[in-house]
Protein backbone atom coordinates (compact mmCIF):
# COMPACT_ATOMS: atom_id res chain seq x y z
CA UNK A 1 0.00 0.00 0.00
CA UNK A 2 2.82 2.43 0.76
CA UNK A 3 4.06 2.05 -2.85
CA UNK A 4 0.59 2.05 -4.39
CA UNK A 5 -0.19 5.40 -2.73
CA UNK A 6 2.58 7.01 -4.81
CA UNK A 7 1.20 5.86 -8.18
CA UNK A 8 -0.71 8.10 -10.58
CA UNK A 9 -3.54 5.57 -10.99
CA UNK A 10 -4.20 5.42 -7.25
CA UNK A 11 -4.11 9.18 -6.79
CA UNK A 12 -6.46 9.74 -9.72
CA UNK A 13 -8.87 7.16 -8.31
CA UNK A 14 -8.75 8.87 -4.90
CA UNK A 15 -9.23 12.34 -6.38
CA UNK A 16 -12.27 11.08 -8.31
CA UNK A 17 -13.64 9.35 -5.17
CA UNK A 18 -13.47 6.01 -6.97
CA UNK A 19 -12.41 4.17 -3.80
CA UNK A 20 -15.29 5.27 -1.58
CA UNK A 21 -15.81 1.66 -0.43
CA UNK A 22 -12.69 2.13 1.67
CA UNK A 23 -14.73 4.48 3.88
CA UNK A 24 -16.89 1.55 5.04
CA UNK A 25 -13.85 -0.72 5.33
CA UNK A 26 -12.13 1.83 7.59
CA UNK A 27 -15.24 2.16 9.79
CA UNK A 28 -15.66 -1.60 10.13
CA UNK A 29 -12.03 -2.44 10.86
CA UNK A 30 -10.71 0.77 12.47
CA UNK A 31 -7.76 0.84 10.08
CA UNK A 32 -7.65 2.81 6.88
CA UNK A 33 -5.61 1.46 3.92
CA UNK A 34 -5.29 5.02 2.60
CA UNK A 35 -3.13 6.17 5.50
CA UNK A 36 -2.57 3.57 8.26
CA UNK A 37 -1.52 0.53 6.21
CA UNK A 38 1.90 -0.12 4.66
CA UNK A 39 1.24 -3.72 3.55
CA UNK A 40 -2.00 -5.65 3.15
CA UNK A 41 -2.59 -9.36 2.62
CA UNK A 42 -5.91 -11.04 1.86
CA UNK A 43 -5.91 -14.79 2.57
CA UNK A 44 -8.69 -17.29 1.94
CA UNK A 45 -9.23 -21.05 2.15
CA UNK A 46 -12.13 -20.78 -0.28
CA UNK A 47 -14.71 -20.58 2.51
CA UNK A 48 -13.44 -17.99 4.98
CA UNK A 49 -11.21 -14.97 4.38
CA UNK A 50 -9.12 -12.64 6.49
CA UNK A 51 -7.40 -9.35 5.81
CA UNK A 52 -4.04 -8.86 7.50
CA UNK A 53 -2.29 -5.52 7.57
CA UNK A 54 0.99 -4.00 8.72
CA UNK A 55 1.10 -0.36 9.68
CA UNK A 56 0.21 1.88 12.58
CA UNK A 57 -3.05 1.14 14.34
CA UNK A 58 -5.09 2.67 17.13
CA UNK A 59 -5.92 0.30 19.94
CA UNK A 60 -9.22 1.90 20.96
CA UNK A 61 -12.35 0.57 19.30
CA UNK A 62 -14.99 2.76 17.67
CA UNK A 63 -18.30 2.93 19.57
CA UNK A 64 -20.91 0.27 18.94
CA UNK A 65 -18.53 -2.69 18.69
CA UNK A 66 -18.69 -5.57 21.13
CA UNK A 67 -15.51 -6.57 22.91
CA UNK A 68 -14.33 -10.07 23.75
CA UNK A 69 -11.03 -11.70 24.63
CA UNK A 70 -9.69 -14.74 22.83
CA UNK A 71 -6.43 -16.29 24.05
CA UNK A 72 -5.37 -12.97 25.54
CA UNK A 73 -6.18 -10.97 22.39
CA UNK A 74 -8.94 -8.34 22.41
CA UNK A 75 -11.47 -8.82 19.63
CA UNK A 76 -13.73 -6.01 18.43
CA UNK A 77 -16.78 -7.31 16.63
CA UNK A 78 -20.01 -6.38 14.92
CA UNK A 79 -22.48 -8.94 13.55
CA UNK A 80 -20.27 -11.79 12.25
CA UNK A 81 -17.23 -9.61 11.58
CA UNK A 82 -14.34 -8.91 13.91
CA UNK A 83 -10.88 -7.38 13.99
CA UNK A 84 -7.95 -7.57 16.36
CA UNK A 85 -4.67 -5.76 16.87
CA UNK A 86 -2.12 -8.57 17.17
CA UNK A 87 0.73 -6.19 17.99
CA UNK A 88 1.38 -2.45 17.47
CA UNK A 89 2.08 -2.98 13.74
CA UNK A 90 -0.12 -5.97 12.80
CA UNK A 91 -3.90 -6.18 12.54
CA UNK A 92 -6.34 -8.82 11.28
CA UNK A 93 -9.97 -8.49 10.20
CA UNK A 94 -12.62 -10.85 8.83
CA UNK A 95 -15.41 -13.08 10.04
CA UNK A 96 -14.81 -13.81 13.72
CA UNK A 97 -14.17 -17.54 13.22
CA UNK A 98 -11.43 -16.77 10.68
CA UNK A 99 -9.87 -14.12 12.94
CA UNK A 100 -9.73 -16.68 15.77
CA UNK A 101 -8.01 -19.18 13.46
CA UNK A 102 -5.44 -16.55 12.50
CA UNK A 103 -4.73 -15.94 16.20
CA UNK A 104 -4.39 -19.71 16.76
CA UNK A 105 -1.92 -19.97 13.91
CA UNK A 106 0.17 -17.00 15.07
CA UNK A 107 0.34 -18.14 18.69
CA UNK A 108 0.99 -21.74 17.70
CA UNK A 109 3.93 -20.67 15.54
CA UNK A 110 2.54 -22.63 12.61
CA UNK A 111 3.61 -21.51 9.14
CA UNK A 112 1.07 -20.73 6.46
CA UNK A 113 0.42 -22.69 3.26
CA UNK A 114 3.98 -23.59 2.27
CA UNK A 115 3.23 -24.10 -1.43
CA UNK A 116 1.58 -20.68 -1.72
CA UNK A 117 4.37 -18.96 0.19
CA UNK A 118 7.04 -20.55 -2.02
CA UNK A 119 5.19 -19.50 -5.18
CA UNK A 120 4.71 -15.97 -3.90
CA UNK A 121 8.41 -15.66 -3.13
CA UNK A 122 9.23 -16.88 -6.63
CA UNK A 123 7.28 -14.08 -8.31
CA UNK A 124 9.70 -11.77 -10.11
CA UNK A 125 9.64 -8.02 -10.70
CA UNK A 126 8.76 -5.08 -8.52
CA UNK A 127 4.96 -5.20 -8.76
CA UNK A 128 2.93 -3.64 -5.95
CA UNK A 129 0.07 -6.13 -6.35
CA UNK A 130 0.44 -9.89 -6.48
CA UNK A 131 -1.75 -12.97 -6.23
CA UNK A 132 -1.27 -16.73 -5.93
CA UNK A 133 -3.85 -19.49 -5.67
CA UNK A 134 -3.94 -23.26 -5.26
CA UNK A 135 -7.59 -23.76 -6.19
CA UNK A 136 -10.78 -21.82 -5.52
CA UNK A 137 -12.66 -23.67 -2.78
CA UNK A 138 -16.40 -23.68 -3.51
CA UNK A 139 -16.28 -20.49 -5.62
CA UNK A 140 -16.70 -22.27 -9.00
CA UNK A 141 -19.77 -24.18 -7.82
CA UNK A 142 -21.31 -21.01 -6.35
CA UNK A 143 -20.80 -19.13 -9.62
CA UNK A 144 -22.12 -22.03 -11.68
CA UNK A 145 -25.26 -22.12 -9.55
CA UNK A 146 -25.97 -18.50 -10.48
CA UNK A 147 -26.53 -19.44 -14.13
CA UNK A 148 -26.00 -17.21 -17.16
CA UNK A 149 -22.55 -15.68 -17.71
CA UNK A 150 -21.54 -16.39 -14.12
CA UNK A 151 -22.00 -20.08 -14.83
CA UNK A 152 -19.41 -19.82 -17.62
CA UNK A 153 -17.04 -17.96 -15.30
CA UNK A 154 -17.49 -20.73 -12.73
CA UNK A 155 -16.50 -23.38 -15.28
CA UNK A 156 -13.37 -21.44 -16.20
CA UNK A 157 -12.34 -21.15 -12.55
CA UNK A 158 -12.95 -24.86 -12.10
CA UNK A 159 -10.59 -25.67 -14.97
CA UNK A 160 -7.69 -23.72 -13.39
CA UNK A 161 -5.64 -25.67 -10.85
CA UNK A 162 -3.14 -22.97 -9.88
CA UNK A 163 -2.91 -19.30 -10.75
CA UNK A 164 -0.70 -16.29 -10.13
CA UNK A 165 -0.65 -12.64 -11.13
CA UNK A 166 1.35 -9.46 -10.64
CA UNK A 167 0.57 -5.82 -11.42
CA UNK A 168 2.88 -2.81 -11.50
CA UNK A 169 1.08 0.55 -11.38
CA UNK A 170 4.09 2.87 -11.39
CA UNK A 171 3.80 3.74 -15.09
CA UNK A 172 0.39 2.90 -16.45
CA UNK A 173 -0.51 -0.73 -15.78
CA UNK A 174 1.90 -3.59 -16.47
CA UNK A 175 0.41 -6.90 -15.40
CA UNK A 176 0.84 -10.61 -15.96
CA UNK A 177 -1.60 -13.38 -15.03
CA UNK A 178 -1.11 -17.09 -15.60
CA UNK A 179 -3.17 -20.17 -14.92
CA UNK A 180 -2.26 -23.86 -15.03
CA UNK A 181 -5.30 -25.79 -16.23
CA UNK A 182 -6.30 -29.37 -15.53
CA UNK A 183 -6.05 -30.45 -19.17
CA UNK A 184 -4.64 -29.04 -22.38
CA UNK A 185 -8.19 -28.77 -23.76
CA UNK A 186 -9.21 -26.70 -20.73
CA UNK A 187 -6.22 -24.46 -21.40
CA UNK A 188 -7.21 -24.03 -25.05
CA UNK A 189 -10.81 -23.22 -24.10
CA UNK A 190 -9.67 -20.65 -21.53
CA UNK A 191 -7.23 -19.04 -23.96
CA UNK A 192 -9.86 -18.85 -26.69
CA UNK A 193 -12.34 -17.28 -24.26
CA UNK A 194 -9.80 -14.69 -23.14
CA UNK A 195 -9.00 -13.76 -26.75
CA UNK A 196 -12.71 -13.55 -27.46
CA UNK A 197 -13.19 -11.09 -24.60
CA UNK A 198 -10.38 -8.92 -25.96
CA UNK A 199 -11.97 -9.05 -29.40
CA UNK A 200 -15.37 -8.04 -28.02
CA UNK A 201 -13.67 -5.19 -26.19
CA UNK A 202 -12.19 -3.92 -29.45
CA UNK A 203 -15.61 -4.08 -31.13
CA UNK A 204 -17.13 -2.04 -28.29
CA UNK A 205 -14.75 0.91 -28.82
CA UNK A 206 -16.77 3.94 -30.02
CA UNK A 207 -15.87 5.25 -33.47
CA UNK A 208 -15.05 8.65 -32.01
CA UNK A 209 -12.47 7.12 -29.61
CA UNK A 210 -10.12 5.17 -31.92
CA UNK A 211 -7.24 5.71 -29.50
CA UNK A 212 -8.93 3.22 -27.16
CA UNK A 213 -7.99 0.44 -29.56
CA UNK A 214 -4.50 0.80 -28.11
CA UNK A 215 -5.93 -0.33 -24.78
CA UNK A 216 -6.81 -3.73 -26.23
CA UNK A 217 -3.65 -3.86 -28.34
CA UNK A 218 -1.80 -3.94 -25.03
CA UNK A 219 -3.47 -7.22 -23.97
CA UNK A 220 -1.79 -10.40 -25.21
CA UNK A 221 -3.02 -13.95 -24.55
CA UNK A 222 -0.70 -16.94 -24.94
CA UNK A 223 -1.53 -20.61 -24.47
CA UNK A 224 0.99 -23.44 -24.36
CA UNK A 225 0.03 -26.93 -23.31
CA UNK A 226 -1.82 -26.55 -19.97
CA UNK A 227 -0.67 -22.96 -19.29
CA UNK A 228 -2.54 -19.77 -20.21
CA UNK A 229 -0.80 -16.41 -19.75
CA UNK A 230 -2.26 -12.95 -20.16
CA UNK A 231 0.06 -9.93 -20.39
CA UNK A 232 -1.32 -6.42 -20.04
CA UNK A 233 0.54 -3.20 -20.84
CA UNK A 234 -1.55 -0.04 -20.66
CA UNK A 235 0.43 3.19 -21.15
CA UNK A 236 -0.01 6.10 -18.73
CA UNK A 237 -1.79 8.31 -21.27
CA UNK A 238 -4.66 5.81 -21.45
CA UNK A 239 -5.22 5.65 -17.69
CA UNK A 240 -7.75 8.50 -17.70
CA UNK A 241 -9.64 6.81 -20.52
CA UNK A 242 -9.60 3.53 -18.62
CA UNK A 243 -11.01 5.22 -15.53
CA UNK A 244 -13.76 6.76 -17.62
CA UNK A 245 -14.65 3.38 -19.16
CA UNK A 246 -14.88 1.69 -15.77
CA UNK A 247 -16.77 4.50 -14.02
CA UNK A 248 -19.99 3.00 -12.69
CA UNK A 249 -20.92 5.93 -10.46
CA UNK A 250 -24.33 7.47 -11.13
CA UNK A 251 -24.09 10.55 -13.30
CA UNK A 252 -25.35 13.84 -11.78
CA UNK A 253 -28.63 15.08 -13.28
CA UNK A 254 -28.20 17.48 -16.16
CA UNK A 255 -28.88 21.11 -15.35
CA UNK A 256 -31.92 22.62 -17.01
CA UNK A 257 -31.02 25.24 -19.50
CA UNK A 258 -32.96 28.53 -19.39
Amino acid sequence: MSEIRTTALYNKAISQQRLSELNDFAKQTNFDPRKDVNDMLVASNGVESVVLARGNFKIQAPPGLKKSVYKGVMLYGKAEGAYAILDPTTAVAGVESAVRKAIDQKQGGRPGAAALIDRARALTGTAQLWFVSNGWGNLPSRLSAEGGNLSNVGRFFQSIQTASATADLRSGIVATASGQCRTEQDSKNLGDAARGMVGLGRLSVPENQPEMLRLFDGIKVDQKQRLVEVNVNIPPDLIDKLLQMTDTRPKPPAKNRP
